[in-house]
């Protein structure tokens, strides 16, 4: 029954989080608002409802690992896996402005979420913790990233087309987005019970289930687009929405959620945040290597053995 709930959780999780998008920047367009805010707001934040809903749920109920390890784990499928995979079935060319402020943006993340979720070894003691104060701090630095963002695209002209909305009347709108809430409220309560059985049932601890189960069920719909993007020589903005999609898992996911309740820091998930720095500033690297900004095979093969390695260290005894 758990395996049962832990699918139908995270098709509901993520079928609510697409039409909520979808109910969301059509009732943006009947008041008028440009479709490249709609893309910078409602359709960016569509990306993380799922990791949220499912922060919010194991934040109010104690299980500090399973957030953590859901974010920290998003992230590093996001690079290792998507972009890699992306990269093997077609060279990925990235944007100006996403070398320029997005990857930096991330990397600032990482290593601020390193450094706040660490205040017990920085004071010398065992204990750890992401305060409500820490939430409130990163949830500051997520608006600063969405001003920011908005500025610089706005006067862009890489970005000028926006986001395509479908539009739709008033009623069904709403009823897109009354759906889509319902829809990740269920789906994520049914992933973080049916996550925690889990874990407790094959042995593993929270943080593995979260990092390899839950945010792999969660980065699924990132990877299936970002194929398809590449395949038809989209990739470009793919890539963009997955880095800022990184930069809202930390600010906007895990400052949410401690805002919420406190979360402790297990010290044995730095590994898994070093790994998610290392893979965003391979990305970062990889920009400036080879032919123009882009990700090539080779460097999206590299992504996807780092990642089969990763899997091999969390599996072992």
């Amino acid at each position: 029954m758990d395996y049962i709930l832990l699918i139908l959780g995270m098709i509901i999780l993520i079928y609510g989080a697409h039409i909520l998008v979808q109910g969301a920047s059509s009732f943006a367009k009947m008041l008028n608002i440009p479709n490249i805010v709609i893309g910078l707001t409602v359709v960016a934040f569509g990306t993380s409802f799922p990791e949220l809903m499912i922060n919010i749920f194991a934040s109010s109920s104690g299980q500090s690992d399973l957030a953590v390890g859901n974010v920290v784990g998003s992230n590093i499928i996001n690079v290792l896996l998507v972009i890699g995979f992306a990269a093997i079935v077609k060279p990925l060319k990235i944007q100006t402005y996403t070398v320029r402020y997005e990857l930096p943006f991330a990397l600032l993340a990482m290593a601020l979420l390193f450094v706040v979720a660490n205040d017990g070894l920085i004071n010398g003691t065992s204990y750890s913790v992401l305060h409500r104060s820490d939430g409130i701090i990163f949830l500051a630095f997520f608006v600063i990233f969405i001003y920011y963002t908005f500025v610089v695209t706005t006067t862009s002209h890489e970005q000028t087309e926006g986001h395509d909305v479908k539009e739709m009347s008033k009623w069904k709108s709403a009823l897109f987005m009354l759906g889509g809430m319902v829809g990740l409220y269920f789906g994520g309560e049914f992933i973080v019970n049916s996550a925690t059985e889990l874990a407790t049932s094959w042995g593993l601890s929270q943080v593995v289930i979260g990092i390899l189960v839950v945010a792999l069920g969660t980065s699924l719909p990132e990877l299936a687009t970002s194929v398809v993007a590449s395949l038809k020589g989209n990739a470009d903005m793919a890539i963009g929405n997955i880095v800022g999609s990184n930069i809202f898992n930390v600010f906007l996911v895990l400052g949410t959620s401690a805002v919420i309740n406190p979360i402790e820091f297990n010290p044995s998930i730095n590994i898994d945040l070093l790994v998610a720095f290392v893979s965003t500033l391979l990305l970062f690297i990889f920009v400036f290597t080879g032919k123009g900004r882009r990700v090539d095979r080779v460097e999206g093969s590299i992504f996807l053995i780092l990642y089969v390695g990763y899997v091999v260290y969390l599996l072992m005894p």
